[in-house]
């Protein structure tokens, strides 16, 4: 986006508008298209499309009247930088929402205080210091402009600690699909591309999306992809936790897409879930139980009692529980279970159409096999006899 607006100084053209932002997006997808997933470009042009079109569709901009004495001029400028201001944080704030809350499973409702403390000391005190620290390198007297630049960054860590502990600085979000996702980036484009009246009906559409994604189902039962970690939603809504390794990664992930603010080292996580040398036992919020089984002798009970049994061993066939044995999570990856009546709807990470070139779909353990079978079988084409003949060897001599 920098090296567009750049381009369009030289020739004395308008940097920042729809067009320059439209050959930024486009270039980035031409040299890296796969970047048009990842938070960084959406949340970057989003916010640089919604700040484009605040500004060139009618953000009010206060000008001096008959009075131009210096000091109405200087008071004039600071209501229009703290005006301005304040916009430009709502406008982007309120563009990158979804995509931080859909990727992170977080907002920050107090960004706009943050913003009003450290960007008038960004941009008055750290960035110009900044600027004279480069031109004093080559005279070697750039270390007190380098020590002042600092003293700016340390206030802005100073807003940012005292912004993060005010109550509900974090807002935690529950995951979503990418349906919800589409539906709020439909209404940014409308809102921001648009310049009739029509654009406003961008603001329904975002809205339509937001409802979605705040009525998304939640999981009651989760799966970790090396099925030593799992989660099952208890009668308090929350879930309780059980792992045997030493990685928390999938914990602290869950917490987090659950809208949980509790710690992934919080010891009390476990509570809910009964475990011995056989297995474990949960119970979700209907009553039904949930079984995670190491051993054989466990599948006599909790196939009998059990809804939902998940284990690394192959269950007896007459089992009346629902089995999520290990074959299915290593072809599936990590998985999400929903209650459905008497049984559970599988999410998993690795769907049975899944299948990209950067992940190609993994093959069943049963097509592995056929095509071992299939290959040892076929017939073995004859090794190609390199030796030199005897007339080619006399001819070079």
């Amino acid at each position: 986006m920098s090296a567009c607006g750049v381009c369009a100084i030289i020739p004395d053209r308008p940097a920042l508008t729809i067009r320059t932002l439209t050959a930024a997006a486009l270039l980035v997808l031409l040299l890296a298209p796969q970047s048009v997933v990842h938070p960084s470009f959406q949340m970057s042009f989003a916010a640089t499309l919604a700040l484009v079109a605040a500004y060139d569709r009618g953000v009010p901009r206060m000008k001096a009247g008959t009075d131009s004495s210096l000091g109405s001029r200087a008071a004039l400028w600071g209501v229009n930088e703290i005006t301005s201001l304040i916009i430009a944080s709502l406008v982007a704030g309120l563009a990158t929402t979804p995509y931080a809350a859909y990727h992170f499973h977080r907002m920050a409702p107090y960004g706009v205080i943050a913003n009003l403390l450290a960007m008038p000391v960004v941009s008055a005190w750290v960035m110009p210091m900044g600027l004279l620290g480069l031109v004093a390198i080559p005279f070697g007297f750039d270390a007190e402009f380098w020590r002042q630049m600092g003293y700016g960054i340390e206030w802005m860590d100073m807003v940012a600690l005292w912004v993060a502990s005010l109550p509900g600085a974090v807002g935690h979000v529950t995951t979503f699909g990418t349906g919800p996702l589409l539906l709020a980036t439909a209404g940014l484009l409308v809102i921001g591309l648009f310049k009739t009246p029509l654009r406003w009906s961008g603001i329904a559409i975002a809205a339509l999306g937001i409802a979605w994604a705040a009525s998304a189902p939640r999981p009651d039962v989760l799966l970790a992809a090396d099925g030593r970690t799992f989660a099952v939603r208890g009668a308090d809504g929350l879930l309780a936790f059980h792992h045997s390794g030493g990685d928390t990664f999938a914990i602290k992930e869950w917490l987090a897409a659950d809208a949980d603010a509790r710690d992934y080292h919080d010891r009390n996580l476990g509570q809910g879930i009964a475990c011995d040398a056989a297995g474990c036992i949960g119970k979700l919020a209907d009553g039904a139980l949930v079984a995670y089984d190491l051993k054989p002798d466990a599948f006599e009970e909790d196939c009998r009692r059990a809804a939902l049994i998940m284990t690394t061993r192959d269950p007896p066939p007459d089992c009346r529980a629902q089995v999520i044995g290990r074959t299915l999570w290593r072809e599936r990856g990590a998985l999400a279970l929903r209650r459905t009546g008497s049984g559970f709807a599988i999410d998993a990470a690795r769907p049975p159409n899944f299948d990209r070139p950067w992940a190609p779909q993994r093959l069943r353990a049963a097509d592995t096999a056929n095509a071992t079978t299939a290959q040892s079988a076929a017939p073995r084409a004859m090794p190609r006899d390199a030796t030199p003949r005897q007339d080619d060897i006399e001819a070079d001599q």
